[in-house]
């Protein structure tokens, strides 16, 4: 204990005396602190105390003096107690001062605080103060762990203080802020006005019942949701049916038609249904000339929506289904044909009862997706209002509305954690389970002609639909000007990524080229740091007994219920103040990203995890590694697989996410898609459809390069082990 926490010492008192406390204006990195050390606005810690009077500082240098002096005492757990009293004092009195001194002066208690500087405010927490609250932390989980807390482990207990504390202020930190917001009127904090608010007419109407008026954007979320589910599941069953148990030829087609959704920005989708179907569209244009049909809009709406979103999300369904298919037991299946069942009686009342879980599982998932989804409403919505887009327009208009917003981000949240927790407690609690331990050999039952002819009759025409969807995007990024226009330019692409050879070199004078160069650099940054917070979140749940476990997992996975546009306001509302102040730089993007994918690392990782035996670690730690270095040298190598689907997922997520960082661009920092969204507003389609066909061929691009080197990795890591 000495040792790691005279280290953390060090670190601390390093950010408490030299590094400056407060956030700087020119950043960090600029180091421009260093020629003005000591100045006021620079300045570390322990000078705001001792020439600037910032006595409400002290704490956390008390803190780490205490720390100090307790490593003379002699008895261990005596000191681990002091200390750890010691450190969470000074990580608690330093977390208040920061929320209750605003940049211009008390938040709260106004009138007692009025005195020695306080009431000119402060700003928000800088790399000094970073330091110092990392320091006062381990030496707090070290201090926990030297109490026997945690197996005696202090790599163990301060990985779990860690991923606590980033979930606590990065996820229910800004969730805070939106439920504080949605208690506030005109008149100040109101408890009373909140319920009736939440609940109006405005959100949850039903006029489209009686005709009189449109339904409100709540039953209309609920409404496309559920039949996006429904919708999803059954082509996604069908799409599995076909791929596992029929001799269909044309199976890699049919897996690349279902995967290439999942690597195309979310709206984009909705941009070749215009094409198809808007009033210059291919489709309509074809109609209204055979058979003189009138142009329309229709596919500005529900149906438009509803359409896309299918689109959107039956390859979720599939990739979900797949495994479930496969998972039904063979042996199961051949027993019921013994009995002389036949085909269809044992899929029904055999393969059918077995696949139940999966099939809720992935409408449960197209139903929290729809939900939440917002590229495609903001396409296509028209006067169609769902939550998601009321959001954003309640907080970008001419008037934002930041209490209004809070309310209506509580109602989807409220509906996207019901069909989570719906998804966990119900569907998890029953058990389906046909695995014995024993081998189960034997062939999966063939579909009877009925379910066959059925799947197929479901799937193909949808499989040939998308196929035209997705080749509306390359078509319509070559031709000028669609429905008026249609010859073929490289116009788009020169546009948007165009080069030129200048006096002084090369050029990037495409316009599209600074927000797709930050768009990969936020993406490569923020997916190697959600791979690894998820591998070792889950490296805690599979492999660590501790108090708590069940909660340390819900909180985990709870930024998978939590929309996008959800997000998106809730970083604005906690950080654009101090005493975290990140709106318009590039961090609070890597962070978003980060804490908006980790739950996929973390299901990868428990899944990978669980499959290694956990002899390999009692084998490590009995030659004399610590819990550190078994992670690192015995665990880690052999997690291949699920290092490239936390890499992967966690990329173009980053790449096509539009519903969260909408709100978080800035000029400095603007994302692809937020670029894109932009064009679309403008009518600018060719050259939102040439982004994003670029966008897709990076990142197919990028996920080959990932298997390629995480594969060769993981046969190296192999042949060490066999050897």
């Amino acid at each position: 204990m000495k040792r790691t926490t005279g280290l953390w010492l060090l670190i601390g008192l390093f950010g408490y005396a030299i590094l400056p406390w407060y956030a700087l204006r020119r950043g960090f990195w600029s180091f421009e602190w260093l020629a003005q050390f000591g100045e006021e606005a620079s300045a570390p810690a322990l000078f705001n105390v001792l020439n600037f009077g910032r006595f409400w500082l002290a704490p956390a240098g008390l803190a780490l003096l205490a720390a100090g002096l307790l490593l003379a005492v002699n008895a261990p757990v005596k000191r681990a107690r002091l200390t750890a009293l010691a450190a969470f004092t000074g990580l608690l009195m330093t977390a208040l001062q920061g929320l209750v001194i605003g940049q211009h002066g008390p938040r709260a208690f106004g009138d007692l605080l009025a005195f020695g500087g306080m009431e000119s405010g402060q700003p928000g927490f800088g790399a000094g103060a970073f330091v110092v609250l990392l320091a006062l932390l381990f030496i707090l989980t070290t201090a926990i762990s030297a109490m026997g807390r945690g197996r005696g482990d202090a790599f163990v207990v301060g990985l779990i203080g860690l991923i606590i504390s980033l979930v606590g202020v990065f996820v229910f930190y800004p969730v805070l802020h939106i439920l504080i917001r949605a208690f506030e009127t005109p008149e100040g904090i109101s408890l009373t006005a909140f319920l009736p608010r939440l609940f109006s007419a405005d959100i949850w109407g039903l006029g489209c019942l009686s005709g009189a008026s449109s339904c409100g954007p709540g039953v209309n979320s609920v409404v496309l949701a559920i039949l996006t589910g429904a919708t999803s599941t059954l082509l996604g069953l069908a799409f599995a049916l076909i791929f596992t148990r029929t001799d269909f030829r044309a199976k890699k087609l049919l897996r690349l038609l279902t995967v290439i959704p999942i690597v195309t920005p979310p709206f984009v989708i909705g941009l070749a249904l215009i094409l198809l179907f808007g009033r210059t569209g291919a489709v309509t244009e074809i109609f209204a000339n055979l058979f003189g049909m009138e142009k329309s809009r229709w596919i500005y709406g529900f149906g438009g929506v509803y359409l896309a979103q299918v689109l959107s999300f039956t390859p979720i369904a599939f990739l979900v289904l797949i495994g479930v298919v496969e998972g039904v037991s063979p042996s199961m299946e051949e027993a019921s044909q013994t009995l002389n069942a036949d085909r269809w009686q044992t899929f029904r009342y055999v393969s059918w009862p077995l696949m139940r879980p999966g099939l809720a599982n992935a409408f449960l998932l197209g139903f929290i997706e729809s939900l939440a989804d917002f590229g495609n409403p903001l396409v296509l919505g028209g006067n169609f209002d769902v939550l998601s887009t009321e959001i954003y327009f309640s907080i970008v208009g001419t008037v934002a509305d930041a209490s209004g917003t809070a309310v209506l981000s509580i109602a989807l949240l409220m509906l996207t954690l019901g069909a989570f927790l719906i998804q966990r407690q119900w569907v998890g609690k029953k058990s389906y389970a046909t695995v014995t331990g024993k081998a189960d050999s034997g062939r999966h039952a063939a579909l009877s002609t009925g379910v066959k002819w059925a799947s197929y009759a479901t799937a193909l025409p949808w499989a040939a639909f998308t196929a035209v969807v997705y080749s509306m995007i390359i078509f319509g990024s070559f031709v000028k000007l669609w429905g008026y226009d249609n010859s073929f330019t490289l116009f788009h692409y020169i546009r948007a990524f165009g080069i030129k050879h200048t006096a002084h070199g090369w050029k990037f004078s495409g316009v599209a080229w600074d927000s797709f160069f930050t768009t990969l650099t936020i993406a490569s940054i923020a997916a190697p740091l959600t791979a690894l917070l998820g591998l070792a979140t889950a490296y805690l749940l599979v492999r660590q007994k501790f108090a708590g476990k069940n909660v340390f997992e819900f909180s985990t996975m709870l930024s998978f219920a939590i929309p996008g546009t959800v997000i998106g306001v809730s970083y604005i509302l906690a950080f654009n103040f101090p005493p975290i102040e990140l709106t318009g730089t590039a961090i609070i993007l890597v962070i978003v990203f980060v804490f908006r994918n980790m739950p996929v690392g973390v299901r990868g990782g428990i899944a990978a995890m669980s499959q290694l035996d956990s002899s390999l670690d009692e084998a490590s730690i009995t030659l004399g590694a610590n819990s550190f270095t078994t992670a690192r040298r015995v665990i880690a190598p052999l997690l291949g697989p699920a290092i490239l689907a936390a890499l992967t997922y966690s990329f173009v997520r980053a790449m096509t996410s539009v519903s969260a960082v909408i709100f978080l661009v800035s000029a400095k920092h603007n994302m692809a898609t937020s670029f894109i969204v932009g064009r679309v507003e403008n009518g600018e389609f060719g050259i939102a459809i040439a982004y994003s066909a670029v966008l897709i061929v990076t990142m197919i691009t990028a996920i080959v390069l990932l298997q390629l080197l995480i594969g060769r990795r993981t046969l190296r890591a192999a042949d060490r082990v066999e050897t």
